[in-house]
């Protein structure tokens, strides 16, 4: 029998949710594509608008009026399909950011990057469902109290990322070097018995998703053999025809070797995974005066920071990597040709299947 992915109404035939990879890397034509067969495509909303023209002069009117134009672009690809956006809880004008989404009629939204503690706020009154990534039982705990506490609500589904996935993480240094699959399996198993404890209490399934280095077939059937309903997966899909990445972004994965994965420290107070290329050497040795600030998280110290992040990843979408961040996750060297959405899916749908 095939596994699928219900959340609420909403069903997808292959239990996959693409992950949501900024800057430019999931946009409407990945996550368009992934959800016409049978996954779940998601939209990334970081600097989403830095082909606007007006986006260094007001990047916040410009990632608003991208977001909905991302949404349209993707729901032509997929006017079936399901479709999410995955904004982190350290952006700037949060609340707006989500309430954009809404308008632009998205089916769910993903936070993650810290506890997305008000989003039912912002959602309230819509059908679109709502979850957190959270990257431990504790944290999965105190969102649901405080969620329940503050706006009688459970998450619609919960992402639990391991410490093997790309971009931010949510561990520190310390918990990475010492957090091996046999933990992240242990963690896993928590959030699924407290998300059956947590649906029994509001009437309905909480669906629990694993994410973090989930690259093919065999690593999703482990997943579900541990008991989650379905798996994200992201640096899988950057060497894909589909993704919206530069050619010269997806060959930088393509040509990666196991030790080119790199653990660095974000200019946002980060940990997170890049590929090791130029840039990076440089930037551990010199620090650049920022000499404007694209207002994008939260979190970020101008003054005290030695490179900008958006204009590193915005380089990287452009596809000049010499000077780019490149965000992957741990499996990336993986990553040997370019291949086609539909293909990977095939090999998910038979995952779902074993």
């Amino acid at each position: 029998m095939e596994k699928t992915l219900k959340i609420g109404l909403l069903e997808a035939k292959i239990p996959v949710i693409q992950g949501g990879m900024g800057v430019g890397i999931s946009l409407s034509t990945l996550a368009g594509t992934v959800a016409k067969e049978g996954g779940i495509g998601m939209i990334s909303t970081a600097q989403i608008g830095w082909r606007e023209p007006d986006f260094k002069k007001n990047p916040f009117a410009a990632n608003y009026r991208a977001i909905k134009k991302e949404v349209q672009k993707a729901r032509a690809i997929a006017p079936g399909g399901i479709l999410g956006v995955n904004i982190m809880t350290v952006t700037r004008n949060y609340a707006q950011y989500v309430r954009t989404a809404v308008e632009a009629g998205v089916d769910l939204i993903v936070s993650g990057a810290g506890l997305p503690v008000d989003l039912p706020a912002y959602t309230e009154g819509s059908p679109v469902k709502i979850a957190p990534v959270v990257s431990s039982l504790k944290s999965f705990l105190v969102l649901c109290r405080l969620w329940e506490r503050k706006y009688q609500r459970a998450p619609d589904f919960v992402v639990v990322e391991g410490p093997k996935a790309g971009g931010h993480l949510g561990f520190s240094q310390e918990e990475l070097e010492r957090f091996q699959r046999d933990s992240y399996d242990e963690v896993l198993l928590s959030i699924i018995e407290k998300a059956r404890e947590y649906g029994e209490k509001v009437g309905r399934k909480i669906p629990v998703l694993a994410a973090g280095g989930i690259f093919d077939k065999e690593d999703m059937c482990h997943a579900l053999a541990l008991g989650a309903d379905g798996v994200q997966v992201g640096t899988r899909f950057v060497a894909t025809e589909e993704c919206d990445a530069p050619k010269a972004y997806k060959e930088a994965y393509i040509q990666a070797k196991k030790e080119d994965i790199s653990i660095i420290k974000s200019p946002v107070g980060m940990p997170a995974r890049a590929i090791r290329n130029p840039f990076l050497e440089q930037v551990g040795e010199n620090t650049t005066k920022i000499q404007h600030c694209y207002q994008c998280i939260s979190t970020c110290k101008q003054k005290e920071i030695p490179y900008c992040i958006t204009e590193a990843l915005v380089h990287a979408a452009e596809g000049d990597i010499e000077h780019a961040l490149l965000f992957c996750g741990e499996n990336a060297w993986k990553c040997e040709k370019i291949e086609k959405v539909k293909d990977i899916m095939k090999e998910f749908a038979e995952a779902a299947r074993m």
